[in-house]
């Protein structure tokens, strides 16, 4: 399927990939580019770059991270394993530092997202919960817990 792609994006595809930083790199390809967006706005809290029908760039906690639409990777090597996966996100947590695990947990609970695990202290030295969204993907908000 063709990209569906109703406006200019709000930078070249060259001119994106040229300003990430070293490091490592998260694209989830997802079937509700909207859905995935809005999870990641109001639940996560994630700042959207910019987004369309057929991807999306959005900053959380420092990071920028990709979505792609199913449709976009229609001839990608990829589009094989995905489609018709019962869960995308399993076996994977999409760990974010740095962010409230309790108010993301409260917002999830509030949008009707299922919360896998709530809010709760690790011996790790991370209080964290375990958040599912729209696609399967699983989100753990963490922050560290300080001495007494």
């Amino acid at each position: 399927m063709a990209m569906k792609r109703s406006k200019e994006p709000w930078m070249s595809a060259e001119d994106f990939g040229r300003s990430l930083p070293r490091g490592v790199g998260v694209n989830l390809l997802v079937a509700d580019i909207g859905a995935q967006v809005a999870f990641c706005r109001d639940c996560l809290g994630a700042m959207v770059l910019d987004h369309d029908e057929d991807f999306a760039a959005i900053e959380l906690c420092g990071s920028v991270f990709m979505l792609h639409a199913d449709h976009s990777y229609a001839s990608h090597p990829m589009s094989g394993i995905v489609a018709g996966a019962e869960s995308r996100g399993a076996g994977v947590e999409l760990r974010v530092y740095g962010l409230d695990p309790d108010k993301v947990e409260a917002r999830a609970e509030s949008q009707g997202h299922h919360v896998l695990a709530g809010s709760i202290d690790k011996p790790h030295g991370l209080r964290e919960c375990f958040v599912v969204d729209p696609e399967g993907y699983i989100w753990v908000p963490s922050a560290a817990i300080r001495p007494d």
